[in-house]
């Protein structure tokens, strides 16, 4: 690497209640398209907008199932730093502390169109804006103009940086798929077949007396 280059690192955030493929994939474009060097797995801890489901995992839980599906790709690591923190997490603060021990460091938020719509609801958007760029992933049922037109009134606002990821649209979401395995379907193919063990054995999803971490 270039003495001159900054690292370029990736975060993907997300409950990861289970973590499945349609994370991987998006992660995984993100790294080739945008040359990346790393992807940092990043989850939640306790967001203040997505409180925990009755029929969610564990904090220990949902880390164990992320570093399950990334062991085997060397450029994907777990970061813990959220499921560390007490108390509300907010991605500023978690931007703020990673930018602070890696100074060295540019990072690429990761997020779906969903999240680039609803940006303004976020915690200090414009302290997120400070510490990375936002990469986006674009949506077949959300007109690319509107997302255009977001990303540059976002711009205005807080001076973000985004850029758009061509990646597959997987519709695959970590409620229907816990939502899937109470039913008694089976979980193959959306999850690596690794998660899926990890929930069997540890009769995760069958029923709602998970204790929260």
């Amino acid at each position: 690497m270039e003495a001159d280059r900054k690292l370029r690192v990736g975060i993907m955030g997300g409950t990861f209640d289970p973590i499945h493929h349609g994370h991987l994939i998006l992660a995984e474009c993100a790294y080739e398209q945008y040359q990346l060097d790393h992807i940092l797995f990043l989850p939640s801890g306790n967001p203040p907008h997505k409180q925990y489901r009755p029929d969610g995992a564990s904090g220990r839980d949902r880390m164990n199932m992320v570093a399950l599906a990334i062991a085997d790709n060397p450029h994907f690591s777990l970061e813990a730093d959220e499921m560390e923190r007490s108390g509300y997490t907010y991605t500023y603060e978690t931007l703020q502390v990673l930018q602070h021990n890696h100074p060295d460091t540019e990072y690429f938020f990761i997020i779906g169109a969903d999240s680039l719509m609803a940006f303004d609801t976020w915690k200090y958007p414009e302290i997120i804006c400070r510490y990375c760029t936002l990469l986006t992933a674009v949506r077949d049922d959300l007109p690319f103009d509107a997302m255009q037109r977001k990303a540059e009134e976002l711009k205005r606002s807080y001076g973000a940086k985004i850029l758009f990821l061509d990646s597959p649209e997987l519709d695959i979401s970590s409620t229907a798929l816990r939502s899937r395995f109470r039913n008694n379907r089976t979980l193959r193919y959306y999850v690596p077949d690794c998660v899926l063990e990890y929930i069997e054995q540890n009769g995760l999803y069958k029923d709602t007396q998970n204790t929260k971490e």
